[in-house]
């Protein structure tokens, strides 16, 4: 009985045992299924936003659901077409990024296709965006959509209509429309560099039927620029293709005057001592200036016109405007300004005077060339110029008269040669009055005494030259009788009374001075070379006189110391009057060989004659010096008289001229003191 009971206490421990296994085996199983849902619980958490925002609208309002579809298709419509055009605009970049030459019109007008594909999205865009706003707005309001998402959207947009609003285009087509236009750009200026060729100076001289030099530059070449200009203006870079045509034409106008050696144009007052050192310059200052005018400045005119010309009138004078300012004619009339600046003197009124007869000969052609608003600097500097010119002839010209009048104060030239004084103006005068100078100077004079409200007659001018002659004679009357010796004063008035009659004969001046005028002074120098002769050599043939000799009885010894004795006043006669007169001067030729032929005549057969009778009475004498000379060596030392002396040069000492005038002295080479 007791052992039943034992038994079955511990069969009920095992089953509790086992029960409290099984428990525990139960428990463990829990906790892993528990391990298992816990992620399963976090994602379903994670998931309840997107369930709760998907089954929002079948709890929104029916209405607001029924009137959302409407929104949507109003804003996908132009948000669809905006990105076709997109996908088109992809589609040109490859035609854009090739090269324009290969073929121009065609892309020209993909170009085109591009503009107005870009034109219409930013029409469009805007009102895409726009359209999705007002949806993102509505889906907003009525709580049809996830916050979240709509805020997403909502940065999108955002995004979309700040690029719409700051410089959007560029953005739109990924900068394909910038690199297109700078294709172009380069496609201009290689057009321009491949047809400007410098253009040479014609090797004949310019006059007034030189022809124009028409364009260089082909007219398909000009159709293509004219077409490029186009595209470039309707993208607003009108500006940058002026720079490339200015820097590519004004280059070659550069290169043009470059071969022409043109360095004088820079050349300072400082640098030269007077007009006279760059006259050679100032000659072809005016050739330059007519071909760069006529020649490549018109060139470029026109060549402006061509591609420019649409755009407007001012565009394309603007742009030959800084052409020619870039490429030299600002050089050309500083030079002039320059010869202005200088040191007055008579030389540099014959040099303004060719100044301004360039400028007018150019005058229609800087008019029509230079007229425009554009060009107004080089206007002004045109007009100065022509100011400077004419007051600065204008000056001279009537200061001549007083220079003249100053020079009677100096003495004459010691050798009694024509002063320098004379044989400059009388040329001076007569070049004035020449085919030359006489239609420019009257120009001249007329538009100065117009800017002071007076009129001016020609008569004037011929007066005033007139006037200068006058005062010419009277300063040779004056010089006459400084000389002390009677014998060089008549030489002098002999020589200068010849250089007037000879060097006005025949010339426009003596035209106005009259034939009585020019026969007064050949009688001045007939009676002046007689004067002359007669109380110089004359004198000696009297001293080889025969009296005493054919009657004298007296024995040949006697008759020879009568032959030495006259032989020898003869001889030192000769002596004197030659070593007296070898230094004067006769400058003319024809006047020095009449003047030595009339001194031989004088002496000569008188002394031939002599020697032939009496010389075999002196002749015997051992030393023979009372036959000191044949008449042949007479007559060669007579004719070596009165030839110039090259580098002997005459001076004055006056008031001093305001700027330089020829001076007094020996006549020859033309020179000047200050």
């Amino acid at each position: 009985m007791g052992s039943k009971n034992g038994n079955g206490s511990i069969e009920k421990l095992l089953l509790t045992r086992k029960s409290l296994s099984l428990s525990l085996d139960r428990s463990r199983a829990l906790g892993v299924a528990l391990d298992k849902v816990g992620p399963r619980l976090e994602e379903i958490n994670q998931r309840l936003p997107s369930l709760e925002a998907a089954v929002r609208p079948i709890r929104a309002n029916k209405d607001a659901l029924v009137a959302v579809g409407g929104h949507i298709d109003r804003a996908v419509g132009p948000a669809a077409a905006v990105l076709k055009v997109f996908d088109a605009v992809h589609g040109l970049e490859k035609p854009l990024l090739s090269d324009p030459r290969k073929d121009l019109p065609g892309y020209l007008g993909v170009l085109k296709r591009l503009e107005e594909a870009l034109r219409f999205l930013a029409d469009n865009c805007g009102l895409a965006i726009q359209w999705l706003e007002d949806i993102v707005e509505y889906l907003e309001d009525n709580v049809l959509a996830d916050d979240r998402y709509l805020l997403d959207l909502k940065k999108s947009l955002k995004g979309l209509r700040e690029m719409q609003s700051n410089g959007g285009k560029s953005r739109l087509d990924g900068g394909l429309l910038g690199a297109a236009l700078d294709k172009l750009e380069n496609e201009f200026r290689l057009l321009l560099t491949e047809n400007s060729t410098p253009l040479p100076m014609p090797s004949q001289s310019l006059g007034e039927k030189a022809s124009i030099s028409p364009s260089l530059v082909p007219v398909p070449v000009i159709q293509k620029l004219q077409a490029i200009l186009g595209r470039l203006m309707a993208n607003e870079r009108l500006e940058k293709c002026i720079s490339i045509y200015v820097e590519v034409r004004g280059a070659n106008v550069r290169a043009s005057l470059k071969d022409l050696n043109l360095d004088y144009l820079e050349i300072s007052v400082a640098e030269f001592n007077d007009v006279q050192s760059i006259e050679v310059y100032i000659a072809q200052w005016g050739k330059h200036l007519e071909f760069a005018v006529k020649h490549l400045f018109e060139m470029e005119y026109k060549l402006c016109n061509d591609v420019f010309g649409r755009v407007g009138l001012d565009v394309w004078m603007g742009c030959f405007a800084k052409i020619a300012a870039q490429a030299g004619i600002l050089a050309f009339l500083q030079f002039g300004k320059t010869v202005t600046e200088s040191k007055k003197d008579p030389i540099k009124l014959l040099k303004l005077l060719d100044i301004f007869a360039s400028l007018n000969k150019l005058r229609l052609d800087f008019n029509r060339l230079f007229g425009g608003a554009a060009c107004a600097e080089i206007q002004n500097l045109t007009r100065d110029l022509i100011r400077r010119v004419v007051d600065g002839a204008c000056e001279i010209f009537w200061e001549l008269l007083v220079q003249v009048e100053l020079q009677r104060q100096t003495p004459p030239p010691d050798d009694g040669s024509v002063p320098r004084l004379v044989s400059f103006i009388s040329d001076y005068c007569n070049r004035l009055l020449g085919d030359d100078y006489k239609l420019i100077l009257t120009q001249v004079l007329v538009i100065h005494r117009s800017w002071k409200k007076e009129k001016f007659q020609e008569r004037l001018l011929i007066e005033a030259i007139l006037d200068i002659i006058k005062a010419i004679e009277l300063n040779l009357e004056t010089w006459s009788k400084v000389y002390e010796d009677t014998e060089l004063s008549h030489f002098f008035l002999m020589n200068n009374h010849w250089h007037l009659y000879k060097h006005m004969r025949g010339t426009k001046l003596a035209v106005h001075l009259g034939d009585s005028w020019l026969k007064e002074h050949e009688q001045y120098k007939e009676y002046y070379s007689t004067t002359y002769l007669r109380e110089s050599w004359g004198k000696l043939p009297a001293l080889l006189s025969r009296e005493g000799l054919i009657l004298f009885s007296g024995g040949r010894a006697t008759a020879r110391d009568l032959v030495k004795k006259r032989l020898k006043k003869f001889n030192e006669a000769f002596d004197d009057m030659y070593k007296k007169q070898s230094n004067w001067v006769v400058s003319d030729k024809d006047l020095r060989e009449k003047t030595c032929q009339l001194i031989v005549q004088t002496i000569v057969p008188v002394y031939r004659s002599y020697m032939q009778n009496y010389g075999p009475l002196v002749e015997q004498d051992a030393s023979s010096k009372y036959a000191k000379y044949t008449a042949q060596s007479l007559e060669q030392l007579v004719t070596s008289l009165f030839h110039p002396k090259p580098g002997k040069l005459g001076s004055f000492k006056g008031r001093q001229y305001s700027g330089k005038f020829p001076s007094v002295g020996a006549d020859g080479n033309h020179s000047s003191t200050s």
